[in-house]
C-alpha cells in the first residue's frame, strides 16, 4: 500500500453531450479509491471536482449535470484535468462551448504539463483527445483515440504520435484512453501508481471488472479483429479459427468451409479482412498463446494449447510480430513487446 496522503484535484472537465459512461466510470474508480483506503485507515487520496462552460450540460443519454463549477481561473494544486468524450454526431461540432473550453485548457494547462516533476496531469477519455489536440496540449506526445476518431485526431494533433489499437496510453503527464470502458482501464491504471496495485485490485472487484486492461493490451482482441466487414463465407471461416486455433487448419479444410475453392477463399480474405486465412490464424494463435503465457503456462505448454505444435515454432512467430522471446510474457516486470507506454512525468 502507498500511504501518500495529499489531495490530488481530479477535475472532469464538461462538454455539452459528453459520454456519460465517460465521465461515471473513471469518477466511480477514485471514489472507490478514497473508500479502500478508508477501509485500510488511510485518508482520502482524490477530491471529485466537476466543472464546465455552463453550470448545467446535457449528456450523450439526455441526462443533465447540474451544479457544475465554472471553469477555474488558475490551477492551484495538484490537479488531474479529465476530458471526457462525445457521441460521434457531435464531436466535429466545434460549438462556442467546446471553443471556451479548449481556450481554458491551452491557457491554464499547457505550461503546467512541461514543468518537470509536475503534479499536473491531463487524462483524455475516447473523444476527450479531440479537445486536447484543440487546445495544443497533445504535441510531441504519444496518445490514442477511439478507432473510429484516430484520424480525425493525427489531422488535429499532426505533431503528436497517434497509436492505433490501444486501450490507453501514458506519456509522462498525458494519460489517453481509446474511450468508453477503457477510461475505467486508465483510471485503475493510474490509481495503481498512486496507491498500490492490492488497492487498483481491489477496486476491480469492487466494480466488477473481469480482466483489467493495461496499455500492452490492444483496444480490438484479435478474436475480433479484421471482422469489419460483412462476407458471410469469410465470417464462416473467421468462427472456425477462432473456435479452435490449436487445429490442424490447412487451406482446403479452410476452403470447403467457406464452400469456395481456395484461391477464391485468398481472394476474399485479403479483400474483406486484409490478410491471408493464414495469417489470421497465425495471429489468432499468437494471441492464445500470449494468453496462456500470462496465466503461467510454459512455453511448450502455451505453444501446443495454441497450435504451435513445438515451442521453436512459436519463438519464431513470436520474435517475428513482436521481437523478443514469449518468455517476456511471463515476467511481469518485463515490457511488452506491443507496450507504447512512455513515461517523462512523475
Amino acid at each position: 500500500m502507498i500511504a501518500r496522503t495529499d489531495l490530488i484535484d481530479v477535475l472532469f472537465v464538461i462538454s455539452p453531450h459528453s459520454l456519460l459512461l465517460d465521465v461515471a466510470g473513471p469518477a466511480e474508480a477514485f471514489r472507490l479509491a478514497n473508500l479502500n483506503r478508508e477501509l485500510r485507515g488511510l485518508p482520502p487520496r482524490f477530491r471529485l471536482r466537476f466543472t464546465g462552460p455552463a453550470v448545467s450540460l446535457r449528456t450523450s443519454v439526455g441526462l443533465a449535470l447540474a451544479d457544475l463549477e465554472p471553469l477555474p481561473q488558475r490551477l492551484e494544486s495538484s490537479t488531474w484535468v479529465v476530458l471526457s468524450g462525445q457521441p460521434n454526431a457531435h464531436v466535429n461540432h466545434v460549438t462556442p462551448a467546446i471553443v471556451t473550453t479548449a481556450q481554458w485548457l491551452s491557457r491554464t494547462l499547457h505550461h503546467r504539463l512541461l514543468e518537470p516533476d509536475t503534479g499536473f496531469r491531463l487524462i483524455t477519455v475516447c473523444s476527450g483527445a479531440l479537445l486536447a489536440a484543440r487546445a495544443g496540449l497533445l504535441a510531441n506526445r504519444r496518445c490514442t483515440t477511439h478507432h473510429d476518431m484516430l484520424d480525425t485526431l493525427r489531422v488535429l494533433a499532426r505533431k503528436a504520435q497517434v497509436m492505433g489499437n490501444r486501450v490507453f496510453v501514458v506519456d509522462g503527464p498525458v494519460a489517453s484512453s481509446a474511450g468508453v470502458t477503457a477510461g475505467i482501464d486508465l483510471a485503475l491504471h493510474l490509481i495503481a501508481l498512486e496507491c498500490g496495485e492490492a488497492l487498483a485490485a481491489s477496486i476491480a472487484g469492487d466494480m466488477v471488472v473481469y480482466v483489467r486492461r493495461s496499455p500492452r493490451d490492444p483496444e480490438l482482441s484479435p478474436f475480433l479483429g479484421r471482422r469489419r466487414h460483412t462476407h458471410s463465407a469469410v465470417h464462416k471461416v473467421q468462427d472456425a479459427i477462432s473456435a479452435e486455433p490449436e487445429r490442424e487448419w490447412d487451406m482446403a479444410t479452410l476452403a470447403s468451409i467457406g464452400h469456395v475453392t481456395e484461391r477464391h477463399l485468398q481472394r476474399l480474405f485479403i479483400d474483406h479482412a486484409g490478410a491471408s486465412p493464414m495469417q489470421c490464424l497465425q495471429t489468432i494463435r499468437l494471441e492464445r498463446a500470449r494468453q496462456a503465457l500470462e496465466h503461467g503456462a510454459s512455453v511448450t505448454a502455451a505453444a501446443e494449447s495454441s497450435g504451435f505444435r513445438s515451442s521453436l515454432n512459436l519463438r519464431r512467430a513470436w520474435s517475428k510480430q513482436w521481437g523478443g522471446s514469449p518468455r517476456d510474457a511471463r515476467r511481469t516486470d518485463a515490457a511488452d513487446p506491443r507496450d507504447v507506454t512512455h513515461r517523462r512525468g512523475p
